[in-house]
């Protein structure tokens, strides 16, 4: 059974540290739906815009979001198998990210989780900034693993 919200949101914005220390909020945490936030404000770089570390965070923490939201955590784990990220502009306000799995991708993860062992599945996502400008493009495969 997937975690509570308010669990969910505690385990996204403050079990790991350095995530905790970026700022890192939840705003939409759903089933099959997250939509994070990464301040500007602590986590811009030498030229006033947001560090590019700050926003692979952002472009990364979703799969594990939408796990805590989607699935079983006693019965499977996510890890990230790789992450590419596009930077387009300068981010020059806190960013935002949406990911989103439909409920048939659910099932489709969870029930190969279960008959293999684990099931990859890709998050294609876009951070914009506070205008809706997309400021990255990240793609990324995760891995949901059964315990």
């Amino acid at each position: 059974m997937p975690l509570p919200v308010e669990m969910a949101r505690l385990f996204t914005e403050e079990k790991i540290a350095f995530v905790k220390r970026c700022g890192l909020k939840a705003e939409v945490l759903e089933p099959g739906r997250v939509r994070l936030r990464m301040p500007l404000e602590g986590n811009q770089n030498h030229i006033g815009s947001m560090y590019a570390g700050a926003l692979f965070t952002l472009a990364e923490i979703p799969g594990g979001a939408l796990f805590l939201t989607s699935f079983d955590a006693q019965r499977f784990y996510p890890i990230v198998k790789e992450l590419n990220l596009s930077f387009r502009r300068p981010a020059a306000s806190d960013i935002r990210v949406e990911a989103c799995l439909d409920a048939a991708e659910i099932a489709r993860i969870e029930d190969e989780a279960e008959r293999v062992g684990k099931a990859e599945y890709r998050l294609d996502l876009q951070l914009r900034d506070a205008g809706g400008e997309v400021v990255a493009q990240s793609c990324a495969l995760y891995q949901l693993r059964k315990h």
